[in-house]
């Protein structure tokens, strides 16, 4: 007898054997790249990596599903794997007409590219991304009220003084946290965007108001029992980047906001690599710190 399997099972399954967690996804898309001589900026493993991407993937990949069954009732697997690259790009299309934002529209993209095949909705243009349009964390929202900074002052130091991720933040220990030689203090981050580590140098001035986190306390215990879920953790990170920029380029300014194409006169290299490193962001991605953090 034939078992007819529900799209959103079959769907769950499919992203089930998927599922790469504990393998190196920067050492399986630098394989990729050795593997051609066609330099590639962007490459997808075809795997998942960490249980947070399975997470957002999950949720965009099964609201696809709700909509191929509100429009094509009694759709099965077969069909929908079928109509996958039409049926998708009708989707977004849709969700381009109702104003979704770009980059939320890229993430469901590359959800059903990897559910569905890496060439699905190929002839759907995506609207651009502009510095322009991101309004979080440099314009107040409605989000900001419900998070008071004068309730939570160890946290908002700490976020200003490292520029960590709010899931960097609450993985930190109080031994992570060490004063070096020459007077700096480093935080030692774990596991950062794509599972690497790296060391982040505290904010000059900071040093002593972080090390006064520590006093009394075991190494092996959380920094932060709790990240208040409100914080605009990223105006912190901006305020960072700009601080370390300056440290880093004493007498320059930030680059220019207004500027459409910034020229190589307009920034310091140098501070805006330490900016990048710092915060997490690979070499490749130093344009976006530098548009969407310093400008």
């Amino acid at each position: 007898m034939r078992i007819h399997t529900g799209l959103g099972y079959f769907v769950l399954k499919r992203l089930d054997s998927l599922m790469a967690i504990g393998k190196s996804r920067h050492q399986a898309k630098q394989a990729i790249r050795d593997a051609t001589d066609e330099k590639l900026w962007s490459v997808s493993t075809g795997h998942i990596h960490s249980y947070i991407t399975r997470d957002t993937y999950q949720q965009h990949i099964l609201a696809f599903v709700d909509w191929v069954k509100a429009h094509y009732p009694g759709t099965t697997p077969a069909r929908l794997d079928s109509h996958a690259d039409e049926w998708a790009s009708q989707y977004l299309r849709e969700l381009i007409e109702k104003g979704r934002s770009p980059a939320t529209l890229a993430t469901i993209r590359s959800a059903l590219r990897l559910c569905f095949g890496e060439e699905i909705a190929a002839s759907v243009e995506l609207p651009r991304r502009s510095r322009q349009a991101i309004t979080r964390s440099r314009e107040p929202v409605k989000q900001d009220a419900h998070f008071q900074p004068q309730h939570w002052p160890q946290h908002v130091l700490f976020a200003q003084a490292t520029g960590l991720r709010r899931s960097e933040m609450r993985d930190v220990r109080v031994g992570d946290i060490s004063e070096q030689p020459d007077g700096c203090v480093q935080v030692h981050v774990r596991r950062g965007k794509g599972g690497k580590a790296r060391d982040v140098t505290v904010l000059a001035g900071y040093e002593q108001a972080v090390l006064a986190l520590l006093e009394g306390r075991e190494l092996q215990e959380r920094l932060f029992e709790h990240i208040p879920k409100n914080m605009d953790v990223q105006s912190y990170r901006r305020a960072f980047a700009q601080a370390r920029y300056q440290q880093q380029a004493p007498g320059r300014g930030l680059p220019p906001p207004q500027a459409k194409r910034l020229k190589p006169g307009d920034y310091d290299l140098e501070a805006a690599q330490e900016v990048a490193e710092s915060l997490g962001h690979s070499r490749r991605r130093r344009g976006i710190v530098l548009s969407h953090y310093l400008r």
